[in-house]
Formats: structure tokens, C-alpha cells, sequence
């Protein structure tokens, strides 16, 4: 079976910079979700700051798919059309974010407890995509507090022509805590008419494996937090040949995302924080991971920062 392997998004680190850098050194992805845009009501007249991660549209890597967040019914139809006016063919929808902030506004993952409000939102996009605009897909959660929350949201989804379902198989009370819910996943995939993308805690080549064993039936599937823990992820699961020393692509990938950055970002502070939150990840492909953490989580400085890493970087 040829598996698609999807890059999810992660709200303020696979931005732009870092996309550009990551797929400039790592393969094995076939569709990437960009974080979330807030859906605006008169969305063709915002400046195009709105949509700066997004602008221009990618020419070259993995399908760039752009994902809205919101509930409000018109705001949803104005900004996928936006967004399809600009040369994208499908948007995705955001029902799976599980921060408070979020979700208490009854959006990611707070839409969950009511589907009345997805079937509404659904109304709006599907429309949109009849008058010309992008196809629609969704990401979401088995609930927000208890996976029997789904059994209302099924229906709504399967009464509306989606692209594709990507089910994170957590409740957003849970946020990335805990197992995910195998067996409540397995038990509606079967229901989900929609083409079905499996998200949620693959984050080496044997957790993929097991879920392919488990979940044979399954073509589609999404990486997150994994593939950045380790870059190489994508393209061991499609069994593309690896670089016996894997160094000098980490390093060319560092130097690329820290130069991107420094452009992009304003002053040291920024800098240093925004790659300390991609160490947070990256720094398990590499041996103890928590000791390289906690040596760059010290650095005060940018020149303190690169005698780290290249002290990082150099070691077998």
C-alpha cells in the first residue's frame, strides 16, 4: 500500500521559516496543514498580513493545505473563498485544538459539543465550495470531553461532501496527555465516509508500524510533533534511502531555520526562544535528549547559542 504522510500543524512552529527550511532538507512528505488563520468576515479586504504564512502560494514540496479557525458560519465561507482565490484548492477546517483559550469560545475542539454549530459551519464552507471555492477537509478530536460526543458530530460530517477527515483520537480535555483512544477510533473509522487520515502520537518508525498492523485499511496519515523529534520519520516509513551520517543535513536544517528565523523575528530574545522551542523536539535525534534540552535551555546569548550547538552537532 502507498501511504500519503501529512505534516500537521503546529500553532507557531511550523510556520513559514520553518516549513521553507524543513522541507528544504527532509523528504517523505506528500501534503503539509499550515496553523490555523483566523476565518474573518470580509476576508477579501483584510491586508495580507492575515496571510502572510500562506502568501505566496508554494510552487515546489509537499501540497500546502491552509486551515481556518472559527464557528461563525459567514467569516468561514469568506475566508476559504479568500483563501481559494488565491490558488488553493482545499482548506481545512480547525475542530481539534484543545487550549482553554480556544475552546471555551466554542472553536477547535469547544465546537465538538456542538454539532449543530459544525453543520452550520459545514452549510457555509460546502457552499462556498459549490460557488467555485476550495474543497473543504476537517481535523478534529473523538470529543471535547467524552468520546460519545462524536456519535452526534458523525453524522454532520458524513451529510456534507468533505475531501478528508483527520481524527486525533484524544479528547480535548486531554490536550497530548495520556494514550490515545485506539479502541474508540477504531470503532467509528468504519462510520467515517470521508477519506480517513489517522493523527496522534506516531513518533518512530515502530509506532507507525504498529497502528499500520492495527489500522490496515488506513492510507493516510498524519505526523506532528514526531517528525520533527525526528526529520528523517516521513521518509523511513516510505522507505526512501536515509544518509548513513545524518549530521551535516541536521546541521545545513539548523543553519537554515536559524537564519530564517533571525530575519523574521525581532532581536535576540525572540530568536533564542523560538529555537529553543524547536529544540524542545529536535533534540531527540540525538543521544540524551534531555541533557541537550536543558544545555541550550541555559544560553543567555546567540553567541552562547551556536557554541552549543555546534558542540551538539559535532558529537557521533
Amino acid at each position: 500500500m502507498t501511504h500519503k504522510i501529512i505534516f500537521a500543524p503546529l500553532h507557531g512552529v511550523t510556520i513559514r521559516v520553518f516549513r521553507d527550511a524543513y522541507f528544504s532538507c527532509f523528504g517523505g512528505f506528500d501534503e503539509v496543514v499550515a496553523p490555523f488563520i483566523a476565518a474573518v468576515r470580509d476576508a477579501h479586504e483584510v491586508r495580507d498580513n492575515h496571510y502572510k504564512d500562506i502568501l505566496p502560494v508554494p510552487k515546489t514540496g509537499p501540497t500546502l493545505v491552509p486551515q481556518i479557525m472559527g464557528n461563525e458560519p459567514q467569516s468561514l465561507a469568506s475566508t476559504a473563498l479568500a483563501i481559494g482565490s488565491m490558488g488553493y484548492r482545499e482548506v481545512n477546517w480547525n475542530l481539534g485544538c484543545p487550549y482553554p483559550m480556544v475552546a471555551r469560545k466554542k472553536r477547535g475542539a469547544g465546537l465538538l459539543q456542538h454539532p449543530d454549530m459544525i453543520a452550520r459551519g459545514l452549510d457555509a464552507l460546502c457552499d462556498a465550495h459549490a460557488r467555485g471555492g476550495p474543497a473543504v477537509s476537517v481535523k478534529l478530536r473523538l470529543g471535547m470531553v467524552d468520546a460519545a460526543e462524536f456519535d452526534s458530530v458523525l453524522p454532520v460530517l458524513n451529510g456534507h461532501p468533505l475531501a478528508s477527515v483527520t481524527l486525533h483520537p484524544r479528547l480535548g480535555s486531554q490536550m497530548y496527555d495520556g494514550q490515545p483512544m485506539l479502541d474508540e477510533f477504531e470503532r467509528v473509522a468504519p462510520l467515517i465516509k470521508a477519506s480517513l487520515s489517522y493523527n496522534g502520537d506516531i513518533r518512530t518508525l515502530a509506532d507507525f508500524e504498529r497502528l499500520q498492523q492495527r489500522f490496515p485499511y488506513l492510507s493516510s496519515w498524519m505526523l506532528g510533533r514526531g517528525a520533527i523529534m525526528d526529520p528523517f520519520l516521513a521518509a523511513r516509513i516510505k522507505g526512501l534511502t536515509l544518509p548513513e551520517d545524518k549530521r551535516p543535513l541536521l546541521r545545513h536544517f539548523h543553519e537554515t531555520l536559524y537564519d530564517g528565523y533571525e530575519a523574521y523575528l525581532h532581536g535576540p530574545k525572540h530568536l533564542l526562544d523560538k529555537m529553543k522551542e524547536v529544540w524542545a523536539y529536535l533534540a531527540y535525534s540525538f543521544p540524551e535528549p534531555q541533557r541537550v534540552i536543558r544545555e541550550l535551555y541555559k544560553v543567555k546569548s546567540p553567541r552562547e547559542y551556536r557554541v552549543a550547538v555546534a558542540g551538539i552537532l559535532a558529537k557521533p
